[in-house]
């Protein structure tokens, strides 16, 4: 399975714990604007330390940059396959909206899959508390 429990990209869609695939990794959902992007301090499943060294999710900036470009790219081309009547400053006004929008999922998802370059995934994690 991609996506079964145990993959790294398990953890990622859902947001999930990298080791256990169990708890919360953020405090809230990506959207609440009040605790943006925050990290819980540890998994209230297996006790895992999200943060390993100060300004560990620093990183995460580089893979946010790589999923802003992803998402730039994404939407310029899909606008000049499917609508190429679509004149560039409208192209330019999707590709801002969308990164606007999307701006707090994105922040989020680049801080798990940073974790997820770092911390695998252990089945017996919940036994070792």
């Amino acid at each position: 399975m991609i996506f079964g429990k145990g993959t790294k990209l398990y953890s990622i869609a859902k947001i999930k714990c990298p080791q256990c695939h169990e708890g919360q990794f953020l405090v809230s959902h990506p959207y609440d604007l009040k605790n943006l992007g925050d990290v819980k301090n540890e998994c209230a499943v297996c006790h895992l330390k999200y943060e390993r060294e100060p300004g560990f999710y620093y990183g995460a900036m580089y893979v946010s940059y790589a999923l802003g470009v992803a998402l730039f790219v994404t939407i310029w081309t899909s606008c000049n396959l499917w609508f190429p009547w679509l004149g560039a400053w409208s192209q330019i006004g999707l590709v801002v909206f969308f990164t606007v929008f999307l701006s707090p999922y994105l922040f989020a998802l680049s801080k798990i899959i940073w974790a997820n370059f770092f911390i695998s995934y252990d089945k017996d994690a919940q036994l070792k508390k």
